[in-house]
């Protein structure tokens, strides 16, 4: 392993919150990696929470992949990955269709073909884009597939009252390509300028909902994770409504001039992976040592 990079200033309060923690939640694009680039401290930091005894989650709010693509993605850059360390907002999307509409059936949905893929395997039937195929409810997601045609059934359906959820909040999706990819919040806005009406339910971060079924999952308590990401509005924000550890990696979107700005406050800020994982070290040392 490279030699450890220069730590923050080490707050005893920050190092005992690290010494509790059994869990860190990982966000993906623009914390482990950017677009098909894996950053260089991904896989040492994976190994010292492996060292640590430390469990990890993968959490995204990216639904434009099915969690198999997922895997097959963090496996071709190199990272161990498996179905059951994967949690992503088409999976909370599918869990709160359940939860809160158990009479929908039918759904009009904008997304990719692995997106689609994994609510028909779920048991929906998927509307066409035709005023006659009329859908029991509206999903938009990241949709990197997107047709005008598609976006103005979308906004009908909407105008015409039927429930409408959108998988994640997100406004750009982060790249390591010359151009910006439109995420969820963005379309959601376009239709919402369209028809007036914004989402019913918004999932993913910051919604607290995938963080507390990790808790319940690994049966821990909200101050035993953390939460790790590379945005202010979803990841720490998410952190704060969980009551988790919120970390702010500077290797995505958010800057530093962003975080000392904001109301969203984080527990932590580094400027990657690599310093988080030698905070955890030198807490697990210094616990070891009293």
């Amino acid at each position: 392993m490279s030699a450890s990079p220069s730590l923050p200033a080490p707050d005893p309060a920050v190092l005992a919150r690290l010494r509790g923690l059994a869990h860190v939640a990982l966000d993906m694009d623009g914390t482990l990696y950017k677009g098909g680039t894996l950053f260089a401290c991904t896989r040492p930091f994976l190994a010292t929470l492996h060292d640590l005894g430390i469990g990890y989650t993968f959490l995204t709010n990216n639904p434009s992949k099915s969690v198999d693509d997922y895997v097959a993605h963090l496996r071709q850059l190199g990272v161990g990955a498996t179905r059951a360390l994967m949690q992503t907002t088409t999976q909370a999307t599918i869990a709160c269709l359940r939860r809160r509409f158990p009479a929908v059936r039918r759904l009009f949905a904008l997304g990719t073909p692995s997106m689609l893929a994994e609510f028909t395997a779920a048991g929906f039937a998927l509307t066409a884009d035709d005023p006659a195929d009329v859908p029991d409810a509206v999903v938009v997601g990241f949709d990197l597939t997107l047709t005008y045609a598609r976006a103005c059934r979308a906004a009908w359906w909407i105008q015409q009252g039927k429930p409408y959820l959108a998988t994640n909040p997100d406004r750009v999706c982060p790249t390591d390509q010359p151009t910006v990819l439109v995420d969820c919040g963005s379309i959601c806005a376009m239709l919402e300028k369209a028809t007036g009406r914004a989402p019913d339910i918004v999932l993913g971060k910051p919604d607290p909902e995938m963080l507390n079924d990790i808790l319940e999952r690994h049966r821990l308590q909200p101050a035993q994770i953390a939460m790790v990401g590379d945005r202010l509005y979803t990841d720490v924000a998410m952190a704060r409504r969980a009551g988790a550890f919120g970390v702010l990696v500077l290797t995505g979107e958010a800057t530093a001039a962003d975080a000392a700005a904001s109301d969203i406050q984080p527990d932590l800020v580094v400027p990657s992976l690599a310093e988080f994982g030698a905070l955890l070290a030198a807490a697990h040392s210094q616990g070891a040592a009293v």
